[in-house]
C-alpha cells in the first residue's frame, strides 16, 4: 500500500490561517479518498509560513471493484420505459435478466464499476479541494482562475512504496505536479527531490526549515526561556503570542534585546502589548521587581554576526513604537492628575449607541444603579458612584486610543495617579469583568457594584430599543454581558431582587430616549416612578402609586392612551418579564456547564419569581443533591403518583380538593401516620424555608417518604365512602403542597 505526500508551496501564509487551513487540507483530502473508495491508515497535516503539508499512510492502490444490482421495469413494459432504463444503468439489452417476482417477470441488471487506481483518484480530489479551498481570504493572481490565500508556485503530491516513488499526474492553472520542494528561502533554498514523508522531512531540516509548528513552537519557547534564565530573568508565557509566533519562521532564531532605560518607567502592561501588538516579541521580566527589562524576538535566518544586526535593527523600531508611547502616557498622566475632568467632557460628544446616546449619559445612568446597588455589594454608596462617574474615563486617554485592549487597567492607573481611593482605581480595572467564561470576577464591594450597573446599563439598553441577541449573533455581547451578571452574583453570594433594579434601568432608559420630545411633567413623573420602585419593588406597583398622586392635579401630564406614561406603563412589565427570562436562560447554560439538571432549575424557577439568583441556585443545588439520594427518588415518584391521581379526581368531580383534611375520618394506621409526618414536615419545611436553609428543608422532605410509601401500598384513595374519599383526596392535596412549597416538581423529568 503506498504513501501519499502533499505540499502545496506558496508565498507566505497570515499564521493566523495556517493551523486551521492544514486541518482543513487534511479533511477535505481524506473525506474525498475514502468517498471515492480510497481507505489509509493515518493521516497528519502540518503547515509553515510557505507550504501545507499532508501525508497520508497506507494508501490503497487502486479503489475495489464495485458490483451493484438494480431492478427495472416488468419483461412487458413499453420499449420505451426499458430502453430509459438501458441507458440510466449503463448497459445493453443482452446484459439484462429476467426474474420472476410476485408482480410478474421483471427486468435486473447487474452493473459493474470497476476500481480506479490511486493516482487518478487522488489527482481528482486534490484538484477539487484545491479550487474550492475554504481560505477565510483568497486572492486571483496571473490569468488563472485560481483563487489563493497567496500566488501558489509548486504542488509536490507523490505516492511512494518499497518500489520508489510515483509523481501524481496533476496540473492546475499551468502548475504541474512534481516530486520537488524547496527549503528556506534565505539559506539553501535549492529545489530538491522527495521520495517520501521521512526523506522529506530530513531535507528540509537540512535545508533549514522545521516543518511541525509543535516543534517551531517547543524550539521557541525552550531557547526563550534559557536565555532569559541565564540573565536572571523571566519570559512573560503568551501562548498566543508563541503560536503566531512560530506561524512566522520555518527556522526560528531566538534573539534577547535590551529596552532603553528611559522606558522602564512605563506600565509593564504598556511594554508587553505595545511589544507585542506591534513587533510580536515576547517581554522578559525581572522576577524580583515583575518590571519588564527585555524583550525576545525571533528571526527567521541565522547571521554571521549571530542576530547582531537584526537585534539592532529591532530596538531601533522598538525605541520608536515606546517613545510614542512614553508621550501618551505623560500626557495622560497630566489630565489624570488634575483630575480626568477633560477626559469626562471629551465623553460628552461620544456616541455610545445611535440611540442609547452619550457615552457621559450612560456613565450618569450607570453611576445612578452602582449608589443603589452598593448597599447589596456591601460597598459604600458615595465610592460606588464615584468610581462609575471616572471608570470609563480613560477611553478618552491617548494610551487607549492607541491600545483599546488596555481600557480599565489604564484607568486604574490613572484613578491612582488623581488620587483617588484605592476602592475606586480597583473599580476601574475591574468593572468590564469578567469578559468570558474562565475570567475572574470582580472581588472588590465597590468594583462588583459598578461591574453590575456596567452590564445591568447595558442589557436594559439593548431590551429597551429591542436590540436582542438572536440566534448565534450577538454583536454587542449580550449573552457574555448576562453571564457576567450571574457569576458576580454567586461568586459574591449577593441578595437582590433583579426586577427592581432591571425596572428602574429600563425607565431611566425611556427617559433617556425620549427626553427630547417628553415634557418636562412627563419626565418629572418617570423619575418619580424610579424612586417609588425602591419602595414598591416592581414597577407596576410603583407606577401606579405615582399616578395616584397625580389624581385631581391641575398639572399633572397626559396619561391616556398614545402618551409617554402609558406607553412606558403598557412596554416595561413586558420588557422587563422578557429580560428576566434571557437571564434565566443563560443561568440554564451555566449551571448544566456546572453539573445541574436543566429540569431541577426549572422547578425552582418558579418560585419567588425567580429573581433573587443566588437563593435560586442555592434551592436547585440542594433540590439536586437530593434527587440524588434514593429518599428523593422515591419521594418524587410518591409526589406524582399523588398529584396525578388528585388532578385526575379533580377533572372527573369539577371541584379543587384543597382543604379539609381530617385525621378523625382517617380509617387505617398509615393514615393516621401520614397526617401526623405532614404535621410535623410543614412545620419543619417552613422553618426551614424562611431560615433559608434548603438542606434542611429538604431533609424534611426525606422524612416525608416513608409514611408517603405507607400510605400507597395500604390505602385505596378512590373507595366507596365518598367522604373517606374526599377526606384521603385532601390528604393528598397537602402532600401536594407541602412538597410544592420546596419546588415545583411537576417539572421534573423521571
Amino acid at each position: 500500500m503506498p504513501d501519499l505526500l502533499i505540499e502545496l508551496f506558496s508565498e507566505e501564509i497570515p499564521a493566523r490561517m495556517q493551523a486551521r487551513a492544514a486541518e482543513d487540507l487534511k479533511k477535505r483530502m481524506t473525506d474525498g479518498l475514502v468517498e471515492a473508495g480510497l481507505t489509509y491508515g493515518g493521516a497528519r497535516a502540518f503547515s509553515t509560513p510557505r507550504r501545507l503539508v499532508l501525508a497520508v499512510e497506507t494508501l490503497l492502490a487502486e479503489s475495489p471493484t464495485v458490483r451493484e444490482e438494480r431492478k427495472g421495469p416488468r419483461v412487458d413494459a413499453p420499449d420505451k420505459a426499458i430502453e430509459g432504463f438501458l441507458r440510466g444503468a449503463g448497459v445493453t439489452r443482452a446484459d439484462l435478466e429476467e426474474r420472476e417476482t410476485p408482480k410478474g417477470a421483471v427486468f435486473f441488471a447487474t452493473i459493474e464499476k470497476p476500481g480506479h487506481p490511486a493516482a487518478e483518484i487522488v489527482a481528482e480530489v486534490l484538484e477539487t479541494t484545491i479550487r474550492n479551498f475554504p481560505w477565510p481570504k483568497s486572492m486571483r493572481w496571473g490569468s488563472g482562475s485560481l483563487r489563493w490565500v497567496r500566488p501558489l508556485h509548486s504542488i509536490l503530491c507523490i505516492l511512494s512504496d518499497e518500489n520508489g516513488a510515483e509523481v501524481v499526474p496533476l496540473e492546475i492553472d499551468g502548475i504541474k505536479a512534481g516530486n520537488t520542494a524547496e527549503g528556506h528561502r534565505f539559506m539553501d533554498g535549492a529545489p530538491f527531490a522527495v521520495t517520501g514523508f521521512d526523506d522529506y522531512v530530513a531535507k528540509l531540516k537540512r535545508d533549514h526549515v522545521v516543518l511541525d509548528a509543535e516543534e517551531r513552537a517547543d524550539h521557541i519557547w525552550q531557547d526563550a526561556t534559557n536565555m532569559a534564565f541565564a540573565a536572571g530573568l523571566d519570559v512573560v508565557e503568551d501562548k498566543g503570542l508563541l503560536a503566531e509566533v512560530a506561524g512566522l519562521v520555518e527556522w526560528p532564531v531566538v534573539l534577547m534585546g535590551e529596552i532603553g532605560e528611559e522606558f522602564l518607567g512605563l506600565p509593564p502592561e504598556v511594554l508587553k502589548t505595545s511589544m507585542k501588538e506591534h513587533q510580536k516579541f515576547f517581554s522578559v521580566k525581572n522576577p524580583k521587581t515583575d518590571r519588564i527589562e527585555r524583550f525576545i524576538t525571533v528571526a527567521n535566518i541565522e547571521t554571521p554576526d549571530y542576530g547582531a544586526t537584526i537585534l539592532a535593527g529591532n530596538q531601533k523600531v522598538l525605541s520608536a513604537r515606546l517613545s510614542d508611547a512614553k508621550f501618551f502616557w505623560e500626557n495622560d498622566l497630566r489630565v489624570a492628575k488634575a483630575g480626568m475632568d477633560e477626559w469626562l467632557e471629551k465623553l460628552e460628544n461620544v456616541t455610545f449607541e445611535r440611540q442609547l446616546g452619550t457615552q457621559a449619559a450612560r456613565i450618569a445612568r450607570i453611576a445612578r444603579l452602582a449608589r443603589a446597588l452598593a448597599p447589596v455589594t456591601g460597598a459604600d454608596p458615595d465610592l460606588a458612584e464615584q468610581a462609575a462617574k471616572v471608570a470609563k474615563a480613560d477611553l478618552s486617554s491617548e494610551m487607549v486610543y492607541e491600545f483599546p485592549e488596555l481600557q480599565g487597567l489604564m484607568g486604574r492607573y490613572y484613578a491612582e495617579a488623581a488620587g483617588l481611593p484605592a476602592e475606586v482605581a480597583k473599580a476601574c480595572e475591574e468593572h468590564y469583568s469578567p469578559l468570558g467564561p474562565s475570567d475572574d470576577v470582580p472581588d472588590g464591594a465597590v468594583s462588583r457594584a459598578v461591574a453590575l450597573a456596567d452590564k445591568l446599563d447595558t442589557l436594559t439598553g439593548f431590551w429597551v430599543i429591542d436590540e436582542k441577541p438572536t440566534g448565534s449573533k450577538d454583536p454587542f455581547a449580550l449573552r457574555r454581558a448576562a453571564l457576567g451578571v450571574i457569576r458576580i452574583i454567586l461568586a459574591g453570594e449577593l441578595r437582590l431582587k433583579l426586577d427592581t433594579y432591571i425596572d428602574a434601568q429600563l425607565v431611566l432608559q425611556k427617559i433617556g430616549l425620549n427626553r427630547v420630545k417628553a415634557t418636562s411633567g412627563e419626565i418629572d413623573t418617570l423619575e418619580e416612578v424610579i424612586d417609588e420602585i425602591s419602595d414598591h419593588g416592581v414597577f407596576g406597583a410603583a407606577f401606579h402609586a405615582v399616578l395616584e398622586r397625580l389624581t385631581g392635579r391641575d398639572d399633572a401630564p397626559d396619561v391616556g392612551d398614545g402618551s409617554l406614561l402609558r406607553t412606558v406603563g403598557d412596554m416595561v412589565p413586558d420588557i422587563s418579564t422578557d429580560l428576566l427570562a434571557f437571564f434565566h436562560d443563560r443561568l440554564k447554560v451555566y449551571l448544566r456547564e456546572e453539573g445541574l439538571r436543566h429540569d431541577v432549575i426549572d422547578a425552582c424557577l418558579e418560585l419567588d419569581g425567580g429573581d433573587d439568583l443566588y437563593m435560586l441556585v442555592k434551592r436547585a443545588e440542594a433540590l439536586g443533591a437530593f434527587l440524588e439520594t434514593e429518599d428523593g427518588d422515591n419521594l418524587l415518584q410518591g409526589f406524582k403518583r399523588a398529584n396525578n391521581i388528585l388532578t385526575q379526581a379533580e377533572e372527573k368531580d369539577g371541584v379543587e380538593y384543597s382543604f379539609g383534611a381530617d385525621v378523625k375520618f382517617a380509617e387505617t394506621d398509615e393514615e393516621r401516620t401520614l397526617f401526623a409526618a405532614l404535621d410535623a414536615g410543614e412545620a419543619e419545611i417552613d422553618a426551614a424555608l424562611q431560615a433559608e436553609d434548603f438542606s434542611a428543608a429538604m431533609a424534611g422532605m426525606a422524612r416525608l417518604r416513608a409514611p408517603i410509601d405507607a400510605f400507597f401500598e395500604a390505602v385505596q384513595v378512590n373507595t366507596d365512602s365518598k367522604l373517606v374519599r374526599r377526606n384521603r383526596l385532601n390528604l393528598l392535596s397537602r402532600i401536594r403542597g407541602t412538597c410544592l412549597r420546596v419546588a415545583d416538581l411537576t417539572k421534573l423529568e423521571g
